[in-house]
């Protein structure tokens, strides 16, 4: 089988590294990819976001399957787009993947569907800013309401702060924004659950827990993502059966409600107050850098679910985990989120020998002349799976402290939670 993965990040480089261990796999395309994905798989510099040509590829290529790593193409309808040309796609149809494209979308479903989640108001203009105190105490939640590659998130202290978050949001901080979701406060810890689905029935597929804040103790402005661990140190069968009943489900039944079948990975990202769950959003594909944890726990062949999920058999697959802790550090560009330098050598990167259970995965990366260079503000994913968290993020710190790239700064606290100091 010849598969393509659509996307340049760790998670892409991730889910490639996966496929490349199944014995079904004979190649893999990874389109645009980076300087991991080139080991291991044909890069393809291709707009991912023009369907037509990428289309011409899939068919000139003759590729069997694609997967769909990051959201935008998604939101699009890249999954529409190639089953009406009859070409095999792993990832949610354009109106199931408004779950993550319009926050609004989500919140109108959890309203209609008693799904618990913070108490909300949509605004249009910043002239409801008014009602917004009436309703609500501080400190709020202001959200983009459409993509913003996980920094589209305040949490607001103070009014001065409300009336920054919803001017910087309408003004197009984030892109052309015509509603700003304002929500109150929920004081709990996160959780990333995820499941996976082939239409007519869904497996849990793993818990993790992120950790969005650039700086250590979860301080400063949210990034893409500085780290994460899997499994959540909340995971228990009580709290899972709980989530499912009161969030995915109904979720799962407010698109089949509208003849939509929900096909690909579903990312709930909650908050947990007092063992009750609260859906603070939803993704519509694999988390970054969740998948970066997620996938070196898993037994089964990875594109054997996957497939599974394309010929909708999903329910006569056993997914089988390690009991093993994963964590990961991202080794992050200097000024990241803010302005970095791009385009940095990583001299030393060729020369790290890893161990069993421990990974690189790139995500900012590209070759140019036969070196690895910086390309991005997030650069690399340092994974360890091992018997302990503390074990793991130790290991994870060891390899970043060979790597000693003078242009990069990472969290040494992550997993702070579920590791006794």
């Amino acid at each position: 089988m010849k598969v393509l993965v659509i996307g340049s990040g760790g998670r892409e480089h991730a889910i490639c590294w996966a496929l490349n261990k199944s014995k079904k796999v004979d190649k893999i395309y990874c389109s645009p990819g980076n300087a991991g994905t080139d080991k291991i798989a044909i890069n393809a510099n291709i707009d991912v976001l023009n369907f037509s040509n990428l289309e011409k590829f899939i068919k000139k290529e003759r590729i069997d399957l694609v997967i769909v790593g990051p959201e935008k193409p998604l939101v699009n309808g890249i999954v529409d787009f190639l089953e009406k040309r009859k070409i095999k796609v792993f990832g949610p149809n354009k109106y199931s993947s408004q779950l993550e494209g319009s926050k609004t979308f989500t919140k109108k479903i959890c309203d209609k569907y008693n799904i618990p989640t913070a108490k909300f108001k949509i605004i249009k203009n910043k002239n409801n800013l008014s009602k917004i105190l009436k309703t609500f105490s501080l400190p709020m939640v202001v959200k983009a309401d459409g993509l913003a590659a996980g920094k589209g998130v305040y949490i607001c202290y103070h009014e001065k702060d409300l009336r920054i978050a919803i001017d910087e949001i309408f003004k197009g901080k984030f892109g052309l924004a015509k509603k700003v979701l304002v929500e109150e406060f929920l004081d709990g810890e996160e959780m990333s659950f995820f499941i996976i689905s082939d239409g007519k029935t869904f497996k849990v597929f793993g818990t993790a827990q992120d950790h969005k804040k650039v700086g250590e103790g979860d301080i400063g402005p949210n990034t893409g993502g500085m780290g994460s661990y899997s499994p959540s140190r909340l995971e228990n069968k009580i709290l899972e059966k709980k989530i499912l009943k009161k969030i995915i489900r109904p979720t799962l039944k407010a698109l089949k409600d509208k003849n939509n079948k929900f096909k690909g990975f579903l990312y709930a990202g909650l908050m947990i107050v007092k063992g009750e769950p609260y859906l603070i959003e939803y993704n519509v594909r694999m988390g970054d850098p969740e998948c970066q944890t997620i996938l070196p726990r898993l037994k089964t062949d990875f594109f054997e679910i996957i497939n599974s999920c394309i010929n909708s058999n999903l329910a006569k697959i056993n997914i089988k985990w390690s009991d093993k802790k994963s964590l990961c550090i991202v080794l992050c560009a200097k000024g990241y989120p803010g302005n970095y330098k791009s385009l940095v050598n990583i001299k030393k990167l060729k020369k790290i020998l890893l161990k069993k259970n421990e990974f690189i995965f790139h995500a900012g990366t590209k070759i140019k002349s036969s070196d690895i260079i910086s390309n991005g503000g997030r650069v690399l994913n340092f994974t360890a799976l091992s018997e302990s968290f503390k074990l793991s993020r130790d290991s994870a710190i060891k390899l970043i402290k060979k790597l000693n790239w003078k242009n990069g700064f990472f969290r040494k606290d992550i997993g702070f939670r579920v590791i006794n100091k």
